[in-house]
């Protein structure tokens, strides 16, 4: 049985998947979009220009990095909303200026009229009525050793090299972050509470989790 069918959860939904490296975005990306029939709108890292010399130097390239997400990212929801939506999304745009732009700024590895030149951007394109916001956003969390955990075990070399006191700085602002966001409904998820990889069928009682916040967000707005 199609599980969108039968949690009634809308054929033209955009669900947005956030959180820290390590938290395991693609595979709820996937897992969702395969469950739901829903198409998958994926972070495109290999192809990124400036991801590898952004690792090596901060200061030089995280203005430039900014910019890439920025342009690509804007460019991937004007194409779901194209479609007519029906897609699961891996990592929000929301995201980028909230977190990884600021800590540089504030860090000192991002120059002061770079960010000004950045978020002003970003405003001028995110920040208004005519920007096509996800339905749902679903934020994945976990404990700071799990997400540690997850990156030695996982992730990619880059990442894995990268010193911890950055995680940690991650860890932390991700959760100041979604704290504060406002621009979609969210939902969270603690990652030691399902896997997917060992059980399949948690898959379906995340849906049920997603039908049910969706029919009281619906609720509140009427």
């Amino acid at each position: 049985m199609n599980l969108r069918n039968k949690y009634d959860i809308p054929s033209n939904a955009v669900i947005t998947i956030a959180g820290t490296v390590g938290v395991g975005k693609s595979t709820m990306t996937n897992a969702l979009a395969n469950a739901l029939g829903f198409r998958t709108s994926f972070e495109k890292v290999d192809s990124n220009p400036y991801l590898d010399r952004f690792y090596a130097d901060f200061e030089r390239w995280s203005f430039h990095l900014q910019i890439y997400f920025l342009a690509e990212r804007f460019k991937e929801q004007k194409k779901i909303f194209e479609y007519g939506g029906g897609f699961v999304q891996d990592r929000s745009i929301y995201e980028d200026t909230g977190i990884f732009a600021r800590m540089h700024y504030e860090k000192g590895t991002m120059a002061p009229v770079d960010y000004e030149t950045y978020t002003n951007l970003f405003d001028a394109m995110v920040m208004t009525p005519y920007f096509p916001h996800p339905n749902l956003l679903i934020y994945l969390e976990g404990s700071l050793d799990d997400i540690i955990n997850r990156i030695q075990e996982r992730g990619r070399p880059m990442e894995q090299q990268t010193p911890i006191s950055y995680w940690e700085e991650m860890h932390g602002r991700y959760e100041k972050w979604i704290n504060n966001f406002t621009a979609c409904p969210v939902l969270r998820l603690n990652i030691n509470e399902y896997d997917i990889l060992q059980d399949e069928g948690s898959v379906e009682l995340i849906i049920e989790k997603i039908s049910k916040f969706i029919r009281q967000t619906e609720l509140l707005k009427s």
